[in-house]
């Protein structure tokens, strides 16, 4: 009988999908817009995402072999890491731009910390605030084949006419590779929610508040063209779908969820409204992921029969 019980600690309930395989649900999930930046900005496009997603794969390879620990890039994070950076870059960024990019996201701001789980901010991220804090002209200059003006945003902050708003929902526009086709990323944000890698806690409070902050503050009134243009132009789609759901730089309090989206919303808003730049998105972001233990230490649940 002593054989049917088993002594071990909590919690006891394990979930069937592993790292591995939500890893590679977002990888999935970012396939349209990944496929969609490629067929629209050339093949520099997918050299760059390429070398990007290598140079994460490897960076964590050899630093796992360095410090003797066990082989942890068939978890795909750095995968992930890699195609999200790729994704939030110029399309004409010289490739030294990937290696450089992807070496900081996992050496620094991942490795460094302890490996996957233990990052304080989003990598890929952390990277890209990086790349443009370190080359700001490469990193704000998306002239290309295709397109030699600015980006929808920054059109739209320097008062000029911005395109039509069909093409910014399709992706026709000017910006980093991943971001501009609204259409691909909500495929792949339905995908997520579909299989439930993801919920609408954080993005939609994000996208909501942000809207809300528009509506307030941005000058405009109820000027709805202007509205969807700041939703379709930029990386808000990206990130809220993509960045700011990362499980680990995220709060995993369900009210801490609420709190942080809201609080994405608000920064993006004040950093397109009234900020030098026309996008806001990363720092946002990066904040955000700064103010996470704050976040989960106000919104923890009480314990039950505590005052």
């Amino acid at each position: 009988m002593e054989k049917l019980f088993q002594v071990s600690s909590n919690p006891h309930i394990r979930a069937s999908v592993t790292t591995a395989r939500i890893m590679q649900y977002v990888v999935i999930a970012l396939l349209p817009a990944t496929v969609f930046g490629v067929f629209h900005f050339g093949i520099h496009a997918f050299l760059l995402i390429a070398i990007t997603v290598a140079t994460t794969v490897l960076s964590e390879y050899i630093y796992g072999k360095c410090m003797k620990r066990k082989d942890t890039i068939w978890d795909f994070s750095a995968v992930v890491t890699g195609l999200l950076l790729a994704l939030n870059l110029p399309p004409k960024a010289p490739l030294w731009i990937g290696v450089i990019g992807g070496m900081f996201a996992i050496l620094v701001v991942k490795m460094l910390f302890g490996g996957l789980g233990q990052n304080f901010m989003n990598p890929a991220l952390g990277a890209r605030c990086f790349l443009l804090i370190s080359f700001t002209s490469i990193m704000t200059n998306f002239d290309c084949d295709a397109y030699t003006g600015a980006t929808p945003l920054a059109a739209i902050k320097a008062g000029e006419q911005a395109p039509q708003l069909i093409d910014m929902v399709i992706g026709k526009t000017a910006g980093t590779i991943g971001e501009t086709s609204m259409i691909a990323l909500l495929i792949g944000a339905a995908f997520l929610l579909i299989i439930k890698v993801i919920d609408l806690r954080v993005p939609g409070s994000y996208i909501l508040s942000f809207v809300v902050f528009i509506l307030l503050f941005g000058g405009r009134g109820l000027d709805i063209n202007y509205l969807l243009s700041q939703l379709a132009g930029g990386g808000l789609m990206l990130g809220a779908f993509f960045m700011a759901t990362d499980y680990v730089t995220r709060p995993i309090t369900p009210r801490g969820q609420y709190v942080f989206g809201i609080f994405l919303g608000i920064m993006t808003g004040i950093f397109r409204v009234f900020g030098p730049s026309a996008e806001g998105v990363s720092y946002a972001i990066i904040l955000g992921n700064l103010l996470v233990p704050l976040i989960e230490k106000v919104t923890r649940p009480r314990a039950f029969g505590k005052k």
